[in-house]
């Protein structure tokens, strides 16, 4: 296990949850699943805790119950390559969740993500800083990242 590993909270559907996620993201696999005894008072469901793995960063999940939810104080930020790869993972993480601004949304469970080009960052680091306010302008009017926009915005078209 590595040193310091995020630890997701969820209510009774932890197990659900490793499942969406590696349906979603090609190098990701489940771990290890920590199941309650046969007969264990509380919940239905029967995984306790487990761990998984998303592009070499491993998880943890607790079937909590509804005691704490997620808010948007803590996201997962996917940096991506290319349109079709933003376009891939804002389809399929907000099946059952919820768009919002600057390419952040909400997944089924309430867990917040920024699906975010890799090029945003240089676009709106350039060292003119006319071109880096027209990319911030065009980027505050998104929802889901648009990089052919992004760029047109960096070129002052």
């Amino acid at each position: 296990m590595q040193k310091v590993t995020p630890f997701l909270w969820f209510n009774n559907n932890a197990e659900e949850a490793m499942d969406f996620y590696n349906s979603i993201f090609k190098n990701s696999s489940v771990l290890n699943k920590q199941l309650l005894p046969e007969g264990a008072p509380g919940t239905k469901e029967r995984l306790l805790m487990g761990v998984f793995k998303i592009e070499g960063q491993e998880f943890m999940v607790l079937n909590g119950g509804p005691l704490f939810t997620f808010n948007e104080a803590i996201s997962l930020f996917v940096s991506c390559d290319t349109q079709e790869e933003i376009d891939e993972y804002w389809e399929r993480l907000t099946e059952g969740g919820s768009e919002s601004q600057c390419g952040w949304l909400k997944d089924k469970f309430g867990l917040s993500w920024q699906i975010i080009p890799k090029t945003l960052g240089e676009l709106m680091g350039d060292s003119d800083p006319v071109k880096a306010e027209r990319v911030m302008n065009a980027m505050l009017r998104m929802k889901k990242i648009d990089m052919a926009e992004l760029q047109r915005a960096y070129d002052g078209e």
